[in-house]
């Protein structure tokens, strides 16, 4: 299983992004955390902003669909788009598996 973070900005509806994801079978769940703050260089500039950060569940077989859906899809010109291993237990394994299958 893999784990995708990005974030979007704060007033971005990231609750339609991570239903989008979701309905196309690219990830089983999407958490959507409350605002932060963000403090980042851009072009030179240290900028401050409000986002939300995306936790994406995804199945290993799944990944580069992710990927390229966010790249297509994300607002920002540059998304965050780390990608981490994760264990789960076997039955959640599965319902990730189950929830993503484009065959159901």
């Amino acid at each position: 299983m893999k784990i995708v973070l990005t974030t979007l900005g704060a007033a971005a509806d990231a609750e339609a992004l991570a239903r989008a994801l979701v309905d196309a079978r690219l990830a089983a769940c999407v958490n959507v955390l409350p605002p932060m703050t963000s403090i980042y260089r851009w072009k030179g500039n240290v900028e401050q902003e409000q986002e939300r950060q995306l936790i994406i569940k995804t199945p290993a077989e799944r990944l580069d669909a992710v990927q390229a859906w966010l790249l297509a899809n994300h607002p920002y010109e540059t998304p965050e788009l780390i990608v981490l291993d994760a264990s789960a237990s076997e039955a959640y394994s599965r319902w990730v598996e189950e929830s993503t299958d484009s065959r159901r």
